[in-house]
C-alpha cells in the first residue's frame, strides 16, 4: 500500500495532497483512497449516467423531464468537513439553480449513486451508509455490478429507508427519478429491452 493507504487524518492533510494524486475521500476523519476502477464498475457507472443523465440533467433532459445537475466523480464537502468523491451524484435545479461548480462542491447533493466495489464495498454499505444521512443527503442509490442489483434508499430521521431493491431483468421507477422507467440490467451492460 502506498503512504497515502487509509489512516487518520484530517481536511490539511486532505488538503495537502497534490490535486492531480487526489483520488481520495475523509470519511470518519480517515483518509480512504478510492479504488480503481474495474471494467464492470466503470460500465455500472456509465449505465446510470445513460438511464438517469440524458432524462434529468440539466433543464429540460431528452426523454425526460430535466430539474437535475448530474455529476460524476467529483469532490464534494459536507457540512462535517469530511470530503467525498461519489460515483454519481445529482443536484435539483429547483435547489440549486445555477450548475455546482469549483473543487470542492460545497452544496449537498440530492441524490448520489455509489457503485460498490469488491475490494472496497464497506466504504459504500457501512461507512457512507452512516455518513450520507447524517448530513441529509435525501437519496441514495447502490448498484452492485457483482449482481447486478439496485438498492435505493430515501433519507429519514432514523437513517435511510430502503424503498426498492431491484434486480437484472426488472422494469423500475426509482425515485427520485420516477417520471421514467428504466431496466436494471441496462445499468450494467445489458441492451435496453427492445
Amino acid at each position: 500500500m502506498s503512504e497515502l493507504a487509509r489512516r487518520a487524518a484530517a481536511l490539511e492533510d486532505f488538503w495537502a495532497i497534490p490535486e492531480g494524486e487526489r483520488f481520495h475521500e475523509l470519511i470518519g476523519g480517515e483518509l480512504v483512497p478510492k479504488a480503481a476502477p474495474s471494467g464492470e464498475h466503470g460500465s455500472a457507472q456509465a449505465g446510470v449516467v445513460i438511464a438517469i443523465g440524458a432524462p434529468f440533467h440539466r433543464s429540460a433532459g431528452r426523454g425526460g423531464p430535466g430539474g437535475w445537475w448530474i455529476a460524476t466523480e467529483v469532490e464534494v464537502l459536507l457540512e462535517t468537513e469530511e470530503i467525498v468523491r461519489p460515483d454519481i451524484l445529482g443536484w435539483r435545479r429547483e435547489r440549486c439553480p445555477d450548475r455546482p461548480t469549483g473543487t470542492p462542491i460545497k452544496l449537498r447533493p440530492d441524490w448520489i449513486c455509489e457503485i460498490i466495489s469488491p475490494k472496497h464495498a464497506t466504504d459504500d454499505t457501512v461507512k457512507k451508509l452512516r455518513l450520507y444521512p447524517r448530513v441529509g443527503i435525501p437519496h441514495y442509490w447502490l448498484a452492485d455490478p457483482r449482481d447486478a442489483t439496485l438498492t435505493v434508499m430515501r433519507w429519514s430521521s432514523d437513517g435511510y429507508i430502503t424503498v426498492m431493491s431491484a434486480e437484472r431483468g426488472e422494469i423500475v421507477r426509482a425515485e427520485p427519478f420516477e417520471a421514467i422507467e428504466f431496466a436494471v440490467g441496462a445499468l450494467f451492460g445489458d441492451d435496453p429491452p427492445g
